[in-house]
């Protein structure tokens, strides 16, 4: 499964870096680096801190390619 991520461009239209989006919702900075490589799959706790944080619904933050779902 794939799950692409726009944290790296929230992060930019933001400008803050991979730390300071980390200590804000209290996960690590190699976390937050795996989401936006697509390596890692978040919980749903750690999905709703970062749409609660960038203010922007889960699924616009996250998307799962449709074939994954079959």
């Amino acid at each position: 499964m794939v799950l692409k991520s726009n944290l790296r461009i929230l992060r930019a239209k933001m400008n803050i870096s991979q730390t300071t989006l980390s200590k804000a919702i209290n996960i690590s900075r190699q976390t937050i680096s795996l989401l936006e490589k697509g390596e890692y799959i978040p919980s749903l706790k750690t999905a709703k801190k970062l749409s609660l944080y960038f203010e922007e619904p889960i699924d616009d933050i996250f998307i799962l390619e449709e074939e994954d779902l079959i």
